[in-house]
């Protein structure tokens, strides 16, 4: 079984990430592989869930939302783009929240599904985490069919440009009055 403690602990060292690592998953993200919360400088992983995949899938979970704490607690390692992404979520069906104030806002985007999910995919932020995961996994465990299917799985078919998320943050922004 992947050692999700050792990994987690060597990574916070190297970066000096102050974080938690937690097995229980918050309300509403049991379904979830894992997820970051920045709030509580939390990375939870939903081992229950994984306990079956290999070792490699497990640590591309961990790694990726280790990658979003490192966005959030220390952005000025990352681009702008990426910086501002974080402030935004869009999920898979087209709902979308912009962080102000300590609040979500919400939306809706239109669009075809495809469309939508290439959105998703392809969010600055969850593109560079997704690369970052890949990258820690293959350096442990060297590049493998599988590990090139699960980064495949969670890319955009159709990946979008800068300015195309550009355009809807600005979309978003108009349509939540921001």
């Amino acid at each position: 079984m992947f050692d999700y403690q050792r990994h987690f602990d060597a990574c916070c060292r190297n970066h000096r990430l102050p974080l938690r690592l937690s097995f229980a998953m918050p309300p509403g993200y049991e379904s979830a592989n894992g997820m970051y919360d920045d709030a509580k400088k939390t990375v939870f992983v939903n081992a229950e869930r994984l306990k079956s995949r290999p070792d490699a899938e497990q640590a591309f979970y961990l790694f990726h939302e280790l990658r979003h704490a490192l966005q959030y607690c220390q952005p000025e390692g990352f681009g702008a783009l990426i910086s501002r992404s974080l402030q935004y979520v869009i999920r898979y069906d087209g709902v979308c929240y912009k962080q102000a104030d300590g609040q979500y806002l919400q939306c809706r985007l239109s669009g075809s599904s495809e469309y939508l999910m290439d959105l998703y995919l392809g969010q600055p932020h969850e593109a560079d985490a997704n690369g970052f995961a890949y990258a820690q996994v293959k350096r442990l465990y060297g590049d493998s069919p599988e590990l090139r299917r699960l980064r495949s799985f969670w890319s955009p078919r159709h990946p979008l440009s800068n300015s195309a998320y550009e355009a809807v943050y600005a979309e978003i922004d108009s349509k939540i009055k921001q």
